[in-house]
């Protein structure tokens, strides 16, 4: 198996591996693109986004600027809102619903590293090169969900449809649909009246 599916399919594999830093490189280099257009400049930015995030809806919008690990592993729904500052690390996929509202820095993050020392730290590989071994965990996100400023959601997360995530908040477990949550660790607080 090569690193991409092994990164995909949540096992450990090398981020260094050629195929995958040339994908890296594509998106990083579209994101700084973006970030040096002006809203005014819709034309170019939204071919910018089309090659950057295939395999989601041409109904988003991010103001920008953006930061994007792949995109390639990014699937976002249709009516989709980001403000300033959106990271998504996306090493493994990333579902985003309809109908969904990102606020300021708001970070999606898949990538995770082991507890244990000694599949964490920097080793040599059989060519002697130096890697650093990590795993993905994916992230899903329903339809009609609000993410509110500064909300961070760890990989192996999924926030049920119709949910809002608090101001500051760190999604580190699963919040279920039409509840609010907050807090450090997120958790929920009360359900959302319909």
């Amino acid at each position: 198996m090569n690193e991409r599916r092994k990164m995909i399919s949540g096992e450990l594999y090398n981020p260094a591996d050629e195929e995958l830093y040339t994908l890296r490189t594509k998106a990083h280099r579209l994101c700084i693109l973006y970030n040096r257009l002006f809203d005014t400049d819709e034309e170019e930015r939204y071919k910018i986004l089309y090659e950057l995030l295939p395999y989601s809806s041409r109904d988003i919008y991010f103001q920008g600027p953006i930061y994007i690990d792949y995109g390639i592993n990014t699937f976002i729904g249709r009516n989709f809102y980001a403000n300033f500052n959106t990271t998504i690390l996306d090493v493994c996929p990333v579902h985003i619903g309809d109908n969904v509202m990102f606020g300021t820095n708001v970070s999606l993050l898949t990538p995770m590293h082991s507890l244990r020392w000694q599949e964490r730290n920097p080793k040599l590989d059989d060519d002697d090169n130096m890697i650093q071994l990590e795993y993905g965990k994916p992230i899903t996100i329903g339809d009609n969900c609000w993410l509110a400023s500064n909300v961070t959601v760890n990989g192996g997360v999924k926030i049920g449809s119709g949910s809002v995530i608090g101001a500051g908040s760190v999604v580190t477990r699963d919040i279920p649909r039409d509840v609010f949550a907050a807090g450090v660790p997120c958790r929920v607080i009360k359900p959302v009246q319909s």
